[in-house]
């Protein structure tokens, strides 16, 4: 049996990777690791996770996923504190999709000692 890497790029299969940030088992340790975990969420379709890891102040009331997106890869572009050390961070990723590329710099910050995404803006080219 051939076990797939992580669709957050990393090359542990997903179950060892976002997957147990998915099931509840582990938690994100860094902001990078949150960011990575909610790409593949959205490749999985997973909109509770999303929500979940959403900051309370800027979370929507639900969160609706296009079925027929197809995303396709994730590059870590920047990443600035984010650490266990730090309460804030922030990391500029491009997410491919078919069809295009989205590119983002989000903001995290930590809530009851938890990694949360806050919101994001999409820098020029």
């Amino acid at each position: 049996m051939t076990t797939r890497s992580c669709p957050c790029g990393l090359p542990a299969p997903y179950e060892e990777c976002c997957g147990r940030f998915h099931s509840s088992a582990a938690t994100a340790l860094t902001a990078e690791a949150l960011m990575r975990s909610r790409y593949s969420a959205f490749v999985k379709g997973d909109a509770r996770y999303l929500l979940r890891t959403w900051h309370p102040r800027t979370r929507p009331g639900r969160l609706e996923l296009d079925p027929g997106m197809r995303w396709t890869g994730l590059e870590i572009l920047d990443t600035v504190d984010g650490s266990a050390f730090h309460p804030t961070g922030v990391v500029e990723f491009r997410a491919s999709y078919r069809g295009g590329e989205l590119r983002e710099r989000s903001r995290f910050e930590r809530v009851e000692g938890l990694w949360v995404y806050v919101d994001g803006e999409f820098p020029e080219r």
